[in-house]
């Protein structure tokens, strides 16, 4: 059974910083969603198990998805922070297969809220 266990939301006034956790039970393709009450789910930051990362047009240039493989923690650095980054935040898990790549997202945290005011 994969355990995702987060940390770090909180609040902040719109332009600070926060960096959320989200530490593993081993090692996998890691994402970073979000989803506010009545929107949809966004993924908004991806890191495959080698390092490679890819970031939604909402947040590119703002976070960061990075990870300690020693630790099996993804880590989301979030800068410039806007009101309209207030959602909850979840981590996801996704098994790595050689030579096909991440899987779709399985396991999943049980979020953390981020809140953003003006």
């Amino acid at each position: 059974q994969v355990q995702l266990v987060e940390s770090g939301g909180g609040s902040v006034q719109s332009g600070g910083s926060l960096r959320l956790s989200c530490a593993a039970s081993g090692r996998y393709c890691m994402g970073w969603f979000r989803q506010a009450p009545g929107k949809e789910r966004e993924g908004i930051a991806h890191i495959e198990i080698y390092g490679s990362s890819t970031y939604a047009d909402s947040v590119k240039g703002r976070f960061t998805i990075s990870q300690d493989n020693a630790k099996n923690t993804v880590y989301l650095q979030m800068n410039s922070l806007k009101p309209e980054d207030t959602s909850m935040y979840y981590c996801a898990a996704a098994q790595y297969i050689v030579f096909g790549g991440c899987s779709s997202y399985t396991y999943w945290g049980q979020g953390t809220p981020v809140t953003v005011s003006s």
